[in-house]
């Protein structure tokens, strides 16, 4: 996909478009390139994987948060992982752009996650099998009770609601009504999303 079919797709979005067409792919360049600030950061991954690693570097060491949505080819799994855990909070292909991109855009600007679920439930999986995710805490949202707090825990935990309950000592149903509080709360639409968004803000390794 070109850059005009970017700009294509995002015509009708609502949003102001900037477009960059890079001069160079080498990483030093792509490092100390200057990049404006924007709500969502549609990069396009035809680069080598360390070229697009040194771009997504850049904007987030410019601007701490940035919200980054990665299109490209022939991403092997591993690819993936690597954008994940980098920082990425969207990633597809281009022909799931082509449909997807322009609803993919706002969900990522308020700070969603748009990543396939198998993808995404793999990448959980694989954080939760590290001592690092074991030991996996967030800086909770101001505004999540106390309640809210446990159950966040135990989600962190990859326990099961049953397991979440049987430790608070309530019931399944409550879990579950905290769970969708916490869903909402932090603008994710998955457990596993919410588990990745904790990830990224921790800034763990695997």
């Amino acid at each position: 996909m070109v850059l005009h079919e970017f700009e294509r797709l995002l015509d009708d979005s609502g949003f102001q478009i900037t477009s960059k067409q890079l001069d160079s792919m080498l990483g030093p360049d792509l490092r100390n390139l200057d990049v404006p600030k924007a709500s969502v950061y549609v990069v396009d991954a035809q680069a080598a994987k360390q070229a697009t690693g040194a771009l997504l570097g850049n904007i987030l060491d410019r601007f701490n948060g940035a919200r980054l949505l990665v299109v490209g080819d022939n991403l092997k799994e591993s690819d993936s992982f690597a954008l994940l855990r980098q920082g990425a909070k969207g990633i597809m292909t281009y022909a799931e752009a082509r449909e997807q991109l322009p609803r993919a855009l706002p969900q990522v600007a308020n700070g969603g996650i748009w990543v396939s679920r198998p993808v995404l439930s793999r990448f959980v999986d694989s954080i939760l099998g590290t001592s690092a995710g074991r030991r996996l805490r967030v800086d909770a949202a101001n505004d999540l009770s106390r309640r809210e707090q446990e159950v966040l825990t135990g989600l962190l935990e990859n326990l099961a609601n049953k397991e979440v309950a049987d430790r608070l000592h309530i019931s399944e149903r409550t879990v579950k009504f905290h769970v969708s509080n916490l869903l909402a709360k932090f603008g994710v639409r998955r457990r596993a999303d919410l588990i990745l968004l904790c990830y990224q803000r921790r800034g763990m390794a695997d």
